[in-house]
Order: structure tokens, then C-alpha cells, then sequence
């Protein structure tokens, strides 16, 4: 292990599987003190059990990140933990495949509740713990598909523009406070999440 985030607080969201584990994993390996929310507490606990065996301090729990309230006592716990927090990773999402002239308005609210209202609400509890500090670091995963768009998935496309938008609007508010905050857009991983989608459009992009 080595010791670029030693002590460094982070608190990421999706811990429990894909992006979210990875980001775990690697900030363990460099010394950080891990806040793991997930929807499934036994994959961010598997996730914490891996962090702790590399010699990191970690502790899982479950969030529902599209709840105002829950989201907003995860950010309060993970302070009272250490008293600060360093990093906020935003990494939960959902991926559903429905073409746009079939898709139920109860589709699009799930997914934008998923994939960028979590953001907005995990930023807005962070934010200010952040400016009070002087000093913080934001990273929100959005997807290539939030610049090309995809088909079948303009719900999808569209929540991740929107944390592209989210991302550079309160990067420009939050510099002045000594707060980073910036988006990564990956391309196709194979993850859990794209168990959301059909075999054939995973082969035709």
C-alpha cells in the first residue's frame, strides 16, 4: 500500500460492484479512509472486506442515494466518522435499454432519479462540508453516451449530459472555495451495469 490518499476521507456511492468497486479498491491501495454506500450492503461490505485486507480503514453502508433524506444522513455520518471529507465519488447509476417511442414516463423518472438526481443530492450535502474546509475533491462518472447519445437510450444519454452540465457549472462555483469537482465519461465496461442492456447493442457499438 502506498500512502498518496493516506488519511485522505472518501466517500463513494455504487461501492458495491463496477466502477464504484474499482474506485474503492484502488483508493485502499493508495491509503485512504473508505465511506461505502450502496443500495446492496453485502457487495459494499464485500468491497470493504477487500479495502481492510489491503490495510485500509473502511466501513460499508446502505444508501438509497435518490432519497433526499437518506442521502443526506449518509453525508452527515460519513463527517461525524473522521470529521471531514476529503473526496466524494458519485458512481451509482442505472442502465435500461427502451426505445424512446415505448418508453413509460415512470422509465425516465427512475432513471434520472437514478442517474443524476443521486448526484446532484450526494453534491449538495458534500458542497458545503467541503467549503467549510477550504479544501475538497468531487469526481461524478457520467459516460461517453452523454456526448453521442446511443439508441434506446435517451434516458440514459440524457442523465448523464446532465451531470456533465451539473459538473461544470458547480465546478466553476466551487473553485473559489478550493473545492475540485470534475466529471469521467467512460466508455462500454464490463460491469454489472450494463446487465441493463441487450447483447446485440453491446455488439453493434
Amino acid at each position: 500500500m502506498s500512502n498518496s490518499l493516506r488519511q485522505r476521507i472518501a466517500l463513494i456511492t455504487g461501492a458495491a460492484s463496477g466502477i464504484g468497486a474499482a474506485v474503492a479498491d484502488a483508493f485502499a491501495a493508495e491509503g485512504a479512509h473508505l465511506f461505502l454506500a450502496d443500495r446492496n450492503l453485502d457487495g459494499a461490505e464485500a468491497t470493504a472486506n477487500r479495502a481492510r485486507a489491503a490495510g485500509a480503514k473502511a466501513t460499508a453502508h446502505q444508501v438509497d442515494v435518490t432519497d433526499a433524506d437518506a442521502t443526506r444522513a449518509m453525508v452527515d455520518a460519513a463527517h461525524a466518522e473522521s470529521g471531514r471529507i476529503d473526496i466524494l465519488v458519485n458512481c451509482a447509476g442505472l442502465l435500461t435499454e427502451v426505445p424512446f417511442i415505448e418508453m413509460p414516463l415512470d422509465t425516465w423518472d427512475e432513471m434520472i432519479d437514478a442517474d443524476l438526481r443521486s448526484v446532484f443530492l450526494c453534491c449538495r450535502w458534500t458542497a458545503p462540508v467541503m467549503v467549510e474546509q477550504g479544501a475538497g475533491r468531487i469526481i461524478n462518472i457520467s459516460s461517453q453516451l452523454a456526448l453521442k447519445g446511443g439508441e434506446s437510450l435517451v434516458h440514459y444519454s440524457a442523465a448523464k449530459a446532465g451531470v456533465i452540465g451539473l459538473t461544470k457549472a458547480l465546478a466553476r462555483e466551487l473553485a473559489p472555495h478550493g473545492v475540485l469537482v470534475n466529471a469521467i465519461a467512460p466508455g462500454p465496461i464490463d460491469t454489472p451495469l450494463v446487465g441493463g442492456i441487450s447483447e446485440e447493442w453491446k455488439k453493434a457499438k
